[in-house]
């Protein structure tokens, strides 16, 4: 993945975007450069921390999508990767989990739904920020 300059102005911009139209995530993306900015129940803050609400991210390489390990979103709602503030992630990158192991949580209509591993493997990479909406399909985890 390619490091790039991150545009402070423009990350001002897109959060004064989901105040001003009462959004709460908005993605721009300039060739293979993406910056998605959401907004999360503590408010604005820069990601990758565990509680961010701004995720400024790079895009993922264009085979991630297609990994065979993906693990994707069953529903659309708001990923969790803690079973409640504080506590540790279900998993972190390196763990090793079994077939049914909670890997984390959607929350959809005040419900919390487990997405559990299809299958054993070594967790590569978790790919969504905690507190942050997911779509149906999208790629959660990858494991190898």
């Amino acid at each position: 993945m390619a490091k790039f300059d991150v545009d402070e102005a423009l990350v001002r911009k897109l959060a004064g975007l989901l105040d001003d139209m009462g959004l709460t995530e908005i993605e721009y993306r300039a060739g293979e450069q993406t910056i998605r900015v959401s907004r999360g129940a503590g408010g604005l803050a820069l990601a990758p921390a565990p509680a961010a609400a701004l995720a400024v991210i790079e895009e993922e390489s264009q085979d991630t999508g297609h990994h065979p390990g993906a693990v994707t979103a069953p529903m659309v709602g708001v990923v969790y990767l803690a079973p409640e503030p504080g506590s540790p992630y279900f998993i972190k990158p390196g763990d090793t989990v079994s077939e049914g192991d909670t890997l984390l949580l959607i929350e959809a209509m005040k419900t919390f739904n487990p997405v559990r591993a299809p299958r054993g493997g070594r967790v590569s990479r978790i790919l969504v920020a905690d507190k942050v909406p997911v779509e149906f399909g999208e790629d959660l985890v990858i494991l190898e």
